[in-house]
């Protein structure tokens, strides 16, 4: 993809955070997975935002929330 690739940024619905420790844990699971390069989350709201590169297996990031004891879903894409 050269040295800039493109980016996206994903939209997530995450259940089951109550606390700082939480989120941080889910922070971690995301940016752990390859092609992410950010992720916010926003805890009160239940919401993140990852910014990964176009193509990134966008299951992954609703794997790696769960394997971290948590629900998330996609709510939206764009480029």
């Amino acid at each position: 993809m050269g040295l800039f690739a493109k980016r996206q940024s994903v939209a997530l619905r995450i259940e089951g955070m109550t606390c700082g420790h939480c989120e941080q844990k889910v922070v971690t699971a995301l940016t752990n997975v390859k092609g992410v390069h950010l992720a916010k989350i926003d805890r009160p709201a239940g919401r993140g935002t990852v910014e990964v590169d176009v193509g990134t297996d966008l299951s992954a990031l609703t794997a790696a929330v769960a394997k971290v004891g948590y629900r998330a879903s996609i709510e939206t894409t764009s480029a």
